[in-house]
């Protein structure tokens, strides 16, 4: 049996449903959800006193990246537009269903890593650090993600707006309180390295660009974004924008309480153990508040968005589908997917292989993006090229210290993500039965 080529540009049936301000909403609940209370701790440590340097390089990174997303999705806005970028420009083959099976695995590890957090935060004023209450807690969030993603896009983007403006704004205040009871001249970045050296401070960029990858979530939901090919763009910067701001406030804070030592020592909960000095016992309660806050309404969103995606793929036939005898479409699957993949996988790994799992896929996956762009679309978009290679270069460079500090310190896991994305390529070239790329209007064989 011959596979048509699917059509992926038209709009799903939540087409508009989602305003402006929801989507930056969503946009920034998911990467202050993983990007402060999860991973300041992990750069901190890689990354040592310049560590607030980092989440500026990231941005940075973030920022060139950003720009293959937006040129794209101002030209075709698509639900899942990570997989529709790839599609038109490698055609739906083995290459563009890999890289969006790596995007979507990226985005269920950040979920995972996510609800792990949460889990640790909850955890803390009962003086709990691991155990099995933290996956337990863990899985039990991802559960709650999923019950109101049933509920619909509008549920979603409330839940998100609200959620988003309570922790943006008493993110913001603990900053600034937290500055002004330690005094920023406690802050002392001494103008040196960590002992891990200039690998491990440009390993620590790598998990900063994850802190701010949340902005894909946007891609993913462009054709149901109000007006997307004015609001997709305008969401994207406005999010990485506000969390820049959020980031340096947070991390000038964290730094002016605890030496990098402590923040290594407390990575998984690091801006509880940076209020409790400053702000006192009131400050710790609030904060582990704000953290479960955070992370919650991150997770909401990313699930919302990885369905969306999977959906997508599904829809094109470039990934597998089975209904296992459930009722529904294949949307509501695709949650029930992604929420037990994401359950699975807080249940096997800890915090720090989790975050490196996140790093090395989406950082491939962009690649793959930026290199697809422009070869084979710049031109057609008019996109300029010296951006998309300049974001392309940034990406590989960060990349390469990122694998080399980990084949050096953890290297199973450089291993794992290696033939994880190996597995992938060769599962959907065996799944499609080969594939052609012909400019970003590839056919592929149908597989039989």
């Amino acid at each position: 049996m011959t596979r048509t080529p699917q059509t992926h540009e038209a709009a799903p049936g939540g087409a508009g449903s989602i305003s402006l301000t929801n989507a930056v909403a969503m946009g920034t609940g998911v990467m202050i959800g993983a990007g402060i209370f999860a991973l300041t701790g992990q750069i901190a440590g890689l990354a040592g006193p310049l560590f607030p340097l980092s989440f500026v390089l990231g941005a940075v990174v973030t920022m060139f990246s950003a720009y293959s997303y937006i040129v794209m999705s101002n030209t075709w806005p698509s639900s899942g537009g990570i997989a529709m970028i790839l599609t038109k420009a490698y055609g739906p083959g083995a290459v563009a269903a890999a890289a969006s099976v790596l995007m979507a695995l990226s985005m269920v590890i950040n979920e995972s890593l996510v609800a792990r957090t949460f889990a640790t935060y909850a955890l803390r004023p009962f003086g709990i650090q691991d155990g099995p209450l933290v996956p337990a807690i863990g899985v039990a969030l991802i559960v709650m993600a999923y019950l109101v993603n049933v509920s619909g896009n509008r549920a979603v983007g409330l839940w998100s707006l609200v959620m988003s403006a309570v922790k943006i704004g008493g993110i913001a205040l603990f900053g600034i309180a937290a500055l002004w009871a330690s005094g920023i001249e406690n802050w002392s970045p001494a103008a040196r390295l960590s002992q891990n050296g200039i690998t491990g401070f440009a390993a620590s960029v790598a998990l900063s660009i994850l802190a701010f990858k949340g902005f894909t979530t946007i891609t993913n939901s462009g054709g149901e974004i109000t007006d997307p090919r004015r609001n997709v763009g305008r969401t994207i910067l406005l999010s990485i924008a506000v969390c820049v701001v959020v980031y340096l406030l947070v991390a000038l804070a964290v730094g002016s309480a605890l030496t990098p030592v402590q923040i290594q020592q407390a990575r998984d909960y690091a801006l509880a153990e940076a209020a409790q000095p400053v702000l006192g016992q009131t400050g710790f309660y609030l904060t582990v508040a704000l953290a479960m806050v955070a992370t919650a309404s991150g997770l909401i969103a990313s699930v919302f968005a990885v369905s969306r995606m999977l959906t997508m793929l599904t829809e094109m036939k470039m990934i597998p589908h089975s209904h296992f005898g459930m009722p529904g479409g294949i949307r509501s699957h695709m949650l029930i997917y992604t929420v037990v993949i994401a359950g699975a996988l807080t249940v096997l790994f800890d915090l720090g292989r989790i975050a490196s799992l996140g790093a090395f896929f989406y950082l491939v996956m962009d690649m793959v993006v930026h290199w697809g762009v422009w070869k084979n679309l710049r031109h057609r978009i008019g996109a300029r090229g010296w951006v998309i290679l300049t974001a392309l270069t940034l990406d590989a460079a960060v990349l390469a210290a990122f694998t080399l500090f980990k084949w050096r310190a953890d290297p199973t896991i450089v291993i794992v993500a290696l033939v994880t994305m190996l597995a992938a390529l060769l599962a959907e070239r065996l799944y499609l039965g080969g594939f052609v790329s012909d400019g970003g209007e590839g056919k592929h064989t149908g597989h039989r």
